[in-house]
Formats: C-alpha cells, structure tokens, sequence
C-alpha cells in the first residue's frame, strides 16, 4: 500500500476535529511511526503533511497562521456545493472566473454551515445533515428530494451532560393524541439568493420538505433589493415555505474563523458568533401537524441515507434519550 493510501487511512484516526488541539508535526510522526507499514524518512513525512493539507479530500489539515496539524471537516456534498456555484453565476457572472474565487465561494459556504449548526445548537435542536443522496455521483432529480439539512425538537426534555433526557410523560401524551414525539424542519441553505434563481431555490425547498412538518430556506446574506424581497415573500407564502436570513454578507463570512473552529467553539465563543448574526425572517413556514409518511417510505426506496435518520429517531425515542448522530466511518 503506498505511503499516501496509508496516511489517508491512518490520520482519520490520530488527528483531533479541533484546530485548537492540533498535533505538531514532530509529534504526528511519531504516531505515525507505530502503525505505519514500512521505513519512511521525517522529510518524506512533512512533504506528504504538505502536499495532503493543501488537498480538500484528505482528511488532514494545517492550522491556519499557527503549528499543527488537525482533522479536516466533512466535504460539501457535491450536489449542494455546485448548485451554489451555478446561482452565483446567474448573478454574477464576473464574480467567479478562477479557482481561488470558487475556492473563496466554497469556504463561504462551508463556514455558513457551520454556523447554522451552532445556531441550532443554542437553540436545543438537532440536526442530520443529507450528505450521501447528495455526493458526487447522486442523480441531480435529488436536490428535490433530500434537503441539506434537517432541524428535529423534540419539544420536550432536559439536557443531562451529552444527552437530551426526554420527558416520558410529554411522549404518553403524545402518543394519545396521535401525534409524532418530535418536529422535523427540512432546510435549503444558500449563501444569497436572486432574480434569476429565488424560484428554483424555493420551490427546490418546498419539494425537498414534502415529507417533513415544515420547509425554510435559509440565507446567509439580507435581502437588500426591496422589489426582491417583495417577490420572495409572495412565492414563498403560496408555497408555505419559511424564508430566514442571516445577515452575513460574504465579507461577514470571509471574517469568520474556519469551520472546524466555529463547530467546536467553546460557549464564551458561541456567544460572540451568534452575535454576529442578524436574524430576519422573511416569510414564517407553514405548518403540518404530522410528517408525509407516504413520502417518507418512498424516500426510504431512493436512498438508504433516510432510513439512517428514521433509524437514529427510533433509537433516541426506544431509550428516551437522544444525542447528536454520528456517522460511521
């Protein structure tokens, strides 16, 4: 197995999510060297380190203006990522004509992310993110069937260190009215929206939440063309879809740590990001008291990905506790 092959295996393990806790690179051979399988010189190690921390598919990464070394985040999936970059360029066509601008936009997009989960976080909800039905690869009708990401409340609980402790007596109740223990909220995010693409981006999020309790799509930037807003705010009320900005213009967001770094803000952190935000919501979603169950079985056909999340809703509602899903692998 070449050296690199190794590597990419290996370091998914060594290396720590946080920037914070990054691993020097004399300590990182060290580590290597007890699994590693053959004699490789410390130059050939840092030039791989090098040449792999500049690669976005390779799990390892360099702390930005600093030592070390940490755990890469999760790719974009493939399909949100260039849709993103395609309604940008109806937009603003000479916005993107290099790499380092779709490299600049990508980054945007990855630090938008990881801010709504910390957003979500602070609001005691869940979120599952769609990455499988939407890879490299995955046929494009499903950008209309999955969302980036799903919002779940469980309404009713208490938080007991990793986990929410849910309250038996609120799902008895529940049960007796028929009605499901927890709401979900499918989100299409987008960096902005316009002219030329504010009616696929919602009525791309409607079709994605026809199986959920409610759909919003959520913006990063503020709609500032009045005429614009005006617009969005009607289709999306015909639609029932909710509209939220963010009031984080691309600047905003250039200003912004690096993902892996507002994912594992500490709480003093947490509070300085959410600062930052300027929370609007343009049109408030409409509601539906049960999920589209029907919907929902299809969906189980197309992808294996929901029956992921259904497996991992069961699981927390079986034990009564119900903690962030991980991925395996």
């Amino acid at each position: 197995m070449s050296l690199r092959k190794q590597l990419t295996e290996i370091l998914s393990d060594l290396l720590p999510s946080n920037p914070k806790e990054a691993v020097k690179g004399t300590e990182l051979i060290r580590l290597l060297r007890i699994r590693l399988d053959g004699q490789y010189s410390d130059a050939s190690l840092r030039y791989h380190f090098s040449v792999m921390s500049c690669d976005p598919s390779s799990p390892i990464a360099k702390v930005e203006k600093g030592q070390g070394y940490y755990k890469r985040g999760a790719d974009l999936p493939a399909l949100s990522g260039a849709q993103e970059l395609v309604a940008m360029q109806q937009g603003r066509l000479d916005e993107l004509g290099s790499n380092l601008e779709i490299d600049r936009a990508m980054l945007r997009l990855s630090k938008f992310r990881a801010i709504i989960r910390k957003y979500v976080e602070t609001r005691n909800q869940f979120t599952f993110e769609f990455r499988e039905s939407l890879c490299a690869g995955a046929p494009l009708g499903n950008l209309w069937k999955f969302p980036d990401l799903v919002l779940i409340d469980w309404e009713h609980g208490e938080f007991q260190e990793d986990a929410l402790q849910l309250d038996p007596a609120h799902l008895t109740m529940k049960q007796t009215l028929g009605l499901p223990p927890y709401r979900l909220t499918s989100i299409r995010m987008r960096i902005d929206t316009n002219y030329h693409s504010f009616r696929e981006d919602l009525f791309q999020t409607m079709s994605s939440a026809m199986w959920a309790n409610t759909g919003e799509l959520y913006l990063a930037g503020s709609i500032i063309d009045e005429s614009l807003g005006n617009q969005i705010r009607f289709l999306a009320n015909q639609l029932g879809i909710g509209v939220t900005s963010f009031g984080l213009s691309g600047e905003a967001l250039d200003d912004l740590p690096h993902p892996a770094q507002i994912e594992n803000a500490m709480d003093r952190e947490t509070e300085a990001l959410m600062g930052r935000l300027r929370v609007e919501h343009l049109c408030p979603p409409k509601s539906r008291s049960h999920c589209g169950w029907d919907e929902l079985n299809n969906l189980r056909n197309d992808h294996p990905e929901m029956n992921q999340l259904l497996a991992w809703l069961g699981g927390s509602l079986e034990s009564g506790k119900v903690r962030p899903f991980r991925r395996k692998g």
